[in-house]
């Protein structure tokens, strides 16, 4: 079983702690992690882009010569996708939808092989527990400097903590999740991950 050093909040280290092997001694699996991440991104996406077609452009209501005698081509109205300032053919109607969706094995296997390149990497933190009586930013802070976390940071909670929440979502590239809203797109676009004792042993509850 792989071990990785516990830390508290003053970033002193209280011992270490044993991880499952199954969760984050896992063979990495790089496609897995790229498919799941390219699903993540797409479900982001709204679908609302929208052009207009026409019958939705302003004017046009009048043929604008008479169809035969003029020598001219024939038209029936100048918002005809040909002209300038027409509709636009075949454009984007504003409800596309990109969703996309994995089976649960893949979702599983990536989220494993996301959590395994962080701890092969050095990249996480464990803290014996992460409370705050109230939102405070400038505590947050000290508690990262602390850790020396680096720039990009994902803090990981059992629970969604209110006061965790507030401290941290007005620190640039801090951003907080808990263990039932994981995503390997957040996991991988960071520098550190750092995560409750009670976070891992639910995580390896769930996963394992």
């Amino acid at each position: 079983m792989p071990k990785v050093a516990l830390y508290n909040t003053a970033g002193e280290q209280q011992g270490e702690i044993e991880l499952s092997e199954a969760v984050f001694a896992s063979k990495v699996n790089e496609a897995a992690m790229h498919q799941a991440v390219l699903a993540y991104l797409a479900n982001q996406r709204l679908g609302t882009a929208k052009t207009k077609d026409r019958t939705e452009v302003r004017g046009g209501g009048r043929k604008p010569w008479r169809q035969k005698g003029t020598g001219r081509a024939r038209h029936g109205s100048i918002r005809s996708p040909i002209w300038r300032g027409g509709g636009i053919t075949f454009g984007p109607d504003g409800r596309r939808n990109y969703k996309q969706s994995l089976p649960k094995k893949i979702r599983r296997l990536a989220l494993k092989s996301a959590l395994t390149s962080k701890v092969n990497t050095g990249s996480l933190i464990v803290l014996d527990q992460l409370a705050m009586d109230a939102p405070k930013t400038k505590e947050m802070v000290q508690v990262l400097n602390n850790l020396n976390t680096g720039r990009k940071v994902l803090i990981i909670t059992d629970t969604p903590q209110e006061n965790v929440i507030k401290s941290a979502r007005n620190i640039p590239g801090v951003k907080t999740t808990s263990t039932n809203q994981l995503n390997v797109y957040d996991i991988l676009n960071t520098d550190n991950l750092v995560i409750t004792r009670d976070a891992v042993v639910q995580v390896e509850e769930v996963f394992a």
